[in-house]
């Protein structure tokens, strides 16, 4: 390779490593981002600016709007209606997923909202030989399981209506208990089941945010009482640290401050 073939590729490199920038502060905005900002943020020549968004307009990776900022362009509108969303969530999530299950050993969910129910659209096996079964497209009431606390609590789904169904002897009796246990959860950042779904299993879960602080999602472990009683605070608190990892990622790539 000649020198002025390494000098044009490394070119080639810069201005690709440019546009990625701009592209990147564009879809991670909260809103529609000007002009200025973006030349300002990326550090780039006013002209440099213009010539690279300009490029990315034709590739429809960006959109100017009436107002002439910038936002997302249509391909990634066609790429979400191409992909199921809650298969790209569980993707994301994954990585997470496999973490806890190798730091608690217990069986690791993944679930959301759907049609009133809590559908589970991901799971981690646990390592123990006694664990939790697979509860993937598997619908349980939500008051009785810490995933479907999360969501009740966060207002993802409305409290049920009428007397609550009855699993077990250990299930929330009333409405007024229910709401009890929602605020408790609330105030302490994730739920927690023992014995409510079935005898012998409990549950603890934590909620995962989406654009605009709003509860997209809920992961929790699952796995006898008598290895989980001694270990709630424990592993409460790793899924929090968990899912606060994945909503900052999905709240693109911010972490907000306690």
């Amino acid at each position: 390779m000649t020198s002025t073939s390494v000098i044009e590729s490394s070119s080639g490199t810069q201005a690709v490593d440019r546009a990625a920038t701009l592209l990147t502060l564009v879809v991670e905005a909260e809103a529609a981002v000007t002009f200025g900002e973006l030349s300002e943020a990326a550090g780039l020549a006013r002209s440099t600016t213009s010539r690279l968004l300009s490029a990315l307009e034709r590739t429809r990776l960006v959109e100017r709007v009436e107002t002439g900022e910038y936002i997302g362009g249509p391909l990634f509108a066609l790429y979400a209606a191409r992909h199921d969303r809650n298969a790209e969530l569980a993707r994301l999530a994954r990585p997470m997923l496999r973490a806890i299950g190798e730091e608690t050993g217990e069986t690791v969910h993944l679930a959301v909202a759907n049609g009133g129910r809590v559908s589970h659209i991901d799971q981690v096996d646990s390592t123990f030989l006694l664990g939790a079964r697979d509860w993937t497209d598997v619908e349980v009431p939500a008051h009785c399981s810490a995933l479907g606390k999360v969501l009740l609590a966060w207002h993802v789904l409305e409290l049920p209506e009428g007397p609550l169904e009855r699993v077990t002897h250990r299930t929330l009796r009333s409405r007024a208990d229910l709401e009890a246990d929602l605020e408790a959860t609330r105030s302490r950042g994730f739920a927690i089941t023992r014995d409510e779904l079935e005898i012998g299993l409990s549950g603890v879960a934590a909620p995962v945010l989406g654009p605009e602080a709003t509860t997209v999602a809920t992961v929790g472990i699952s796995g006898p009482t008598a290895r989980l009683e001694d270990r709630v605070d424990h592993v409460g608190r790793l899924l929090m640290d968990q899912t606060e990892a994945l909503s900052a990622l999905l709240r693109h790539g911010t972490r907000t401050e306690a």
